[in-house]
This record gives structure tokens, sequence and C-alpha cells, in this order.
């Protein structure tokens, strides 16, 4: 999705507003596995997926990744306490394939804050937003069972199984593999 688009949806915009804040935007390409940031650095950046997957993740003291977020298409990426408040990241950001992203610092976008009230205003929905989401995660978590942790996860992200290592995805589902196999071996023949 392109950026214009992209902002356009959530606030209508000006048109000569949209061409400045899009100006502070960078166009990037970025390779399948190529880190974006590393645990205990700090996140300068804030990405909006155009193309692509990606997600944050953790390491665990005997060194396993935990998938804690996927990034797809029209996803604001970042490893957002760090971003906001320029600490060292606890998450690693990674694309799982090769994807185009738009990338803004966090002083541009403190700067089109200043500038812009719609600016504030977006930041405001998306913030609304991911709250939302962190919420929904939360309570699946704590409140469903694997198959409908499974099923929401299908829900925020169709087709994400097509595209992830099943190892991630266990690994965000708070699952081991194996269930999720069986999970997903029930769902084929029921589909049968």
């Amino acid at each position: 999705m392109k950026l214009s688009r992209f902002l356009q949806n959530i606030v209508p915009f000006p048109a000569d507003e949209l061409e400045d804040i899009v100006s502070y935007f960078e166009r990037e390409t970025v390779y399948k596995n190529v880190p974006l940031v590393k645990g205990g650095q700090v996140c300068s950046k804030l990405y909006l997926v155009e193309e692509g997957v990606g997600r944050s993740y953790y390491l665990k003291e005997d060194g396993k990744e935990i998938t804690q977020w996927f990034f797809v298409e029209g996803q604001f990426m970042s490893s957002i306490e760090s971003f906001f408040q320029q600490n060292p990241s606890l998450y690693y950001l990674e694309m799982l394939e090769d994807s185009v992203l738009y990338s803004i610092t966090r002083e541009n976008l403190d700067l089109l804050f200043a500038r812009y009230h719609n600016m504030e205003k977006l930041g405001r929905l998306l913030s609304t937003e991911m709250l939302t989401r962190v919420v929904n995660k939360l309570n699946a978590i704590q409140f469903q069972t694997a198959r409908e942790r499974y099923d929401y996860m299908l829900n925020e992200y169709p087709n994400i199984v097509n595209r992830v290592p099943l190892g991630n995805i266990a690994s965000y589902l708070g699952m081991t593999q194996e269930t999720l196999s069986r999970i997903r071996k029930t769902e084929s023949r029921n589909k049968s």
C-alpha cells in the first residue's frame, strides 16, 4: 500500500500537508532475514510495511526466539518502547520476506506532530489501534484455548501461515510446534 494512500485512509489530509509529510519518509528495500534492529540497540526508525512481512522477537536465556508480533502490509513496525523512549530495545526486528518499507526517524515524526494537527490525530488513532491489538493478544493468551488463539491469529493476519515459518507462528501463539501441527491437521481434515 502506498504511503500517501495509507495516511489518507486514516486521516483526510489536505494535499499540501500530505505532500510535505510524505517527503519526510524514506522508501527502503530490505532483504529477508536482515535485522532492522537488534536487541540492545536503540530503535531509531518507525517503519510502514508497503510489501512484505516482518516480525519482532526476543531471545530467551537459552537462545530460543519468541515472536512478539508480525507486521504485514499497511501496518507500522517498530520496537515501540525503544523508538519513543530512545532506550535500548528488548526486541529484534526483521523482515521474513524481501520487503519494501517507508521509514521515518523519531526527530522527523516529532517535527510533523508539532507542525500538523492531523499528524497528532493520526498518532492518536494509531496508538489506540495498537493498544487494542496488545489487549486483544493478551486476552487471547490468557483466556483462549490453543485452537482459539490460532483462529484469532488467522483473523488478525490472513494468509500468514503461507508466508511465515511455523516455528515463528508457534512461538507467537505461545504453543509448541507439535500443538500447532495438530491444530492445522484438524483444520485441514475439517475442510475436506
